[in-house]
Order: structure tokens, then sequence, then C-alpha cells
């Protein structure tokens, strides 16, 4: 069975009425098993990020600020989440969740964590929800481990992953790959490896066939030892801040391409559920499962 993470610290106990959905995690670990799409075995529990791991890619001072509350209003406010000692407990066990996801990855060959996705953190701030950037953390504690000698990122979030892009702008090991709407935050986008820009109201057919005119040519150009796959639900046409409009049906059918593409050509893959915005969680959470059904459906054929 495929490998999926999850832990109860993913949930932060924000402030009531904040609008970051941090109830989402939880709900959608029991989602997945009501619904028979996972089992309790499948799960595995991440440990907390070290700092060790976390200053891979950020800045000492700033780890030790964010983790001992003494970030400034400022940076907090780039963020958008206000601080709390569960919020570093939440962040910290949530990049230790895409850790274990990547190395599960490639002893499975394809793995899924229940959380992740945070690309617009950069070294030394965050930005737009996300503190530590979980994806580049978890590519250079493989990369020191001497796990893998490439990895590619296939960021299909709506919004570009400008953090990702800059930390990885010039280590030839990591290719990033970003497919996004041009008219959407970040306003200031970086420069990944290979930016596809997405207009507005993009649908399916439109979104699936770009997608399939540059991944299987990334994927011998590249050659990856792992694909870290960031599977945003946010391109949905209900999504609050999305700009697109894929259906649940082109959001299945993009996983399956992605997962499929890779498993078929035995390259692991460790994919995260990345940005999702609605203020009906359940609908929210159904979304974010449908990458946990694609994975199921790719694993059993291969």
């Amino acid at each position: 069975m495929i490998p999926l993470v999850y832990s109860p610290l993913y949930e932060a106990a924000l402030p009531g009425g904040h609008r970051f959905p941090m109830g989402k995690f939880s709900r959608l670990y029991h989602f997945l098993l009501q619904k028979g799409i996972a089992h309790p075995e499948q799960f595995w529990m991440p440990e907390r990020a070290s700092r060790e791991s976390l200053t891979l890619v950020h800045t000492p001072e700033y780890v030790t600020q964010f983790c001992s509350g003494t970030l400034g209003a400022q940076p907090l406010r780039r963020i958008g989440l206000p601080w709390s000692p569960a919020l570093v407990e939440r962040t910290c066990t949530a990049v230790g969740g895409t850790i274990l996801t990547a190395r599960l990855a490639l002893g499975y060959g394809l793995a899924c964590n229940t959380c992740g996705g945070t690309h617009h953190a950069f070294c030394d701030y965050g930005s737009g929800f996300c503190i530590f950037n979980d994806l580049a953390v978890s590519a250079r504690v493989l990369l020191a481990e001497q796990r893998v000698r490439q990895i590619l990122i296939v960021d299909l979030d709506v919004h570009q992953g400008d953090g990702t892009a800059h930390i990885f702008r010039a280590e030839p090991r990591v290719f990033t790959f970003s497919m996004h709407c041009a008219q959407n935050f970040p306003g200031r986008k970086q420069q990944s490896d290979l930016d596809v820009e997405l207009p507005t109201g993009t649908d399916d057919a439109t979104y699936l066939r770009v997608l399939r005119e540059h991944l299987p040519g990334l994927l011998e150009q590249v050659r990856p030892d792992l694909v870290l796959y960031d599977a945003g639900v946010d391109p949905h046409i209900a999504d609050r801040l999305g700009k697109l409009a894929l259906t649940d049906a082109g959001l299945y059918a993009r996983d399956l391409e992605v997962l499929s593409l890779c498993v078929s050509r035995g390259i692991p893959i460790a994919a995260v559920i990345g940005g999702g915005y609605d203020n009906d969680l359940d609908a929210l959470v159904e979304r974010h499962a449908l990458l946990h059904r694609a994975a199921s459906a790719v694993y059993t054929r291969y």
C-alpha cells in the first residue's frame, strides 16, 4: 500500500476566525479513512524537522527568531499568520512530514503527505502563509545524505513557487518547474528553471495540454532521482484565490498524469497537497483528497 504521512500536530491552535484553513489537515485525514481511500496502517507519523535540517535552507537567524517568537511584527505580517508556540510545532512537524514523505518515496516509489507545499518561504523570511520551505528543506536533506543526485520539483499550485525558485537559482542539482496563473500572487515573480504562465480562466483541456507539452520532456531532460510534486488544488474554479478554472475532474486528471508519468518510468515521486482556499472546508478537503485517490489508482496500476 502507498505510504501516507500525517500528524495531528499539522493543526495549529490559531485564534478563532482566522482565514487560513488550518482545520483542513485533520479533516483530510479522517475523510481519507471514512471514504476507504486510505487505511490506518498506511499512515506514517513524522518527527519535527531538526534545526540542522532547517538551516540547510534557512538562515540560522531566521530559524531562531521564528522558533523563539522574536520575529518582528512586519515579517509576521508578510507571513500572514499570528505567531504561537503551537504554530512553531505545527510548522516544524509539517516540514518533517515532507522530509519523511520524500524518504518513503525513495523506498516505495510513491508517497504522499497530507500537508506541505510552503513554496513562498525564502531563505531568510516567510510569505503567503509559508514559514519554512518544506520542499526546499527536503531536497537539501536528501542531497546532503547523498540519497539522490538530481531532483525535479514540479509545482502545480496556482501561485508561482517563488521561494523555491530563488533558493535553488544557482543549484544545478535541483530543477524547479512552476506552472501557475500569470496574474496572481506573488506580484513579483522569481525565475524558476522553467516557468509556464497561464492566463486567467484556463480550463481543464488547455491546462492538461500545456502540462503534457512540458512534463514528459522535462523528465527526459532532467533525469531526476526524485520528483517533489506540489499538487495544490487552488487552480480549481471555485478557489477564492485561484483565478483558473479547473474542475474536480481536471485536478484528478492532472494528478494522474504527473504520478503516472513518474511511476511508469521508475522515478520516485513524493507529493504534497499544496494550497487550496475555500470557506467550505468539506469541499476543499474533497479536492485535496483527489491527489490521494489518484495516487492509490497509480500505485495499484503499476
